[in-house]
């Protein structure tokens, strides 16, 4: 029941920062961070399990992992990017929230711009001449 616990975590967090916001904000979003990272960290082992999971049934289907590390990465960049404009909302700053995913959004494309091209020419293979 991992997720209780984060929950919990979270509230704990989420609590204390109301309390400490009207004496000290600076430690109330310091708190916030921290409780992020903290949840961060927790599922990052549970991540590494699912990864090491998808690259077993990858090669035993005989995939190429480079497909697969790819979607891999994609899917990082993705959660990165909105842990980072999550937490940068927080702390009030809406406009660098936005530039955080749309960075995000332009190397997730940039990422799959080789597996669209294979996609694109497997295609037009499969076409009569």
């Amino acid at each position: 029941m991992e997720i209780v616990q984060i929950v919990g975590l979270g509230l704990v967090a989420t609590i204390l920062a109301l309390v400490i916001k009207e004496q000290k904000p600076m430690f109330a979003f310091l708190l916030a961070i921290a409780s992020g990272v903290i949840i961060f960290f927790f599922l990052v082992g549970k991540i590494a399990e699912v990864i090491r999971i998808l690259e077993r049934l990858a090669v035993q289907a005989d995939l190429n992992l480079v497909f697969l590390e790819t979607i891999l990465k994609i899917i990082g960049i993705a959660y990165i990017a909105e842990f980072g404009a999550q937490m940068t909302r927080d702390a009030g700053q809406g406009a660098i929230a936005s530039k955080i995913e749309l960075a995000g959004k332009v190397l997730i494309l940039v990422m799959a711009v080789p597996i669209i091209q294979i996609i694109i020419e497997t295609v037009i293979d499969l076409l009569p001449a």
